[in-house]
């Protein structure tokens, strides 16, 4: 078991996909270390990069779980809520609030976790829109950003520049969704993201800025982006509330945790994450 500290327990893990060509032995090898139903999910999808995304995305949260807390796999029990959150539910006691969340898109897989805040992520890949102008794309999302986002947006020098804006603000309203456990019938629109140069980056919920969340941008490459958002454990759904064992939080305890400056990503590959 590594370290059993809020350190210890934080991980940000990324898993680069794309140079991942297993043989199909390779593959089934690899899925046969997960419980039959995960097995299940994964062969649905028709696409070979699909199937290997959904297939390192569930052996990240396996491998995390193993390495960080000790458990092994064949012991490892990973559930949802009725939205569709992963949490682990045989976690041990002194691990309080240990939850995590992946994300996959592109090339690109990864993992967060926290001890004690709500964590959320989520990747992005910037591709340029097929049969429709960059302005007619944006067009489609309209009601998801507010005023002053589409007005930022707006200012961006060039098409590229425009995308580039709008993913970066998507990720960072993703993340927030993923990390309080909400599922798509969370209005977007109810985030409004301020920064100074996409650092010192605020939400305001409905209209009110929130002290209980800090967000974090990653350029992986020059295709993707990751944002990491932590947060207040008594913003949490309810059903994903009933998965944490301290949604109280002292403030000094609380703010201390928010505070620790989030970290680079470490690359992790198919085969550490296979390693028991």
């Amino acid at each position: 078991m590594e370290e059993e500290h809020s350190g210890g327990v934080r991980r940000r893990w990324l898993v680069d996909v794309a140079r991942w060509r297993p043989s199909p032995t390779q593959f089934q090898a690899a899925a046969a270390l997960l419980p039959l139903h995960h097995r299940h999910a994964i062969s649905r999808f028709v696409k070979e990069e699909d199937r290997k995304r959904a297939l390192i995305s569930r052996l990240l949260q396996y491998s995390l779980v193993h390495r960080v807390l000790g458990i092994p796999f064949h012991q490892i029990d990973i559930c949802r809520t009725t939205e569709g959150k992963p949490y682990l539910k045989n976690g041990p006691p002194a691990f309080r609030n240990f939850n995590f969340n992946t994300s996959h898109q592109g090339d690109y897989v990864g993992i967060a976790s926290e001890l004690l805040c709500l964590v959320g992520l989520d990747i992005v890949c910037i591709s340029k829109p097929q049969g429709e102008t960059t302005v007619e794309f944006l067009k489609n999302f309209s009601s998801y950003l507010t005023d002053h986002e589409w007005n930022c947006i707006g200012h961006a020098a060039g098409s590229i520049e425009m995308l580039t804006e709008f993913y970066r603000y998507w990720c960072l309203k993703e993340a927030f969704v993923k990390a309080v456990g909400a599922g798509v019938g969370f209005g977007l629109h109810r985030l409004e993201f301020h920064h100074v140069e996409w650092s010192n980056i605020s939400v305001y919920i409905d209209g009110i800025e929130s002290r209980k969340w800090r967000f974090c941008l990653f350029k992986l490459d020059e295709l993707h982006l990751a944002s990491i958002a932590k947060g207040h454990p008594e913003d949490a759904t309810h059903s994903f509330k009933t998965t944490l064992s301290d949604v109280v939080v002292e403030d000094e305890e609380f703010y201390a945790a928010l505070e620790i400056p989030d970290e680079t990503f470490t690359l992790q590959t198919a085969e550490q994450l296979t390693q028991l």
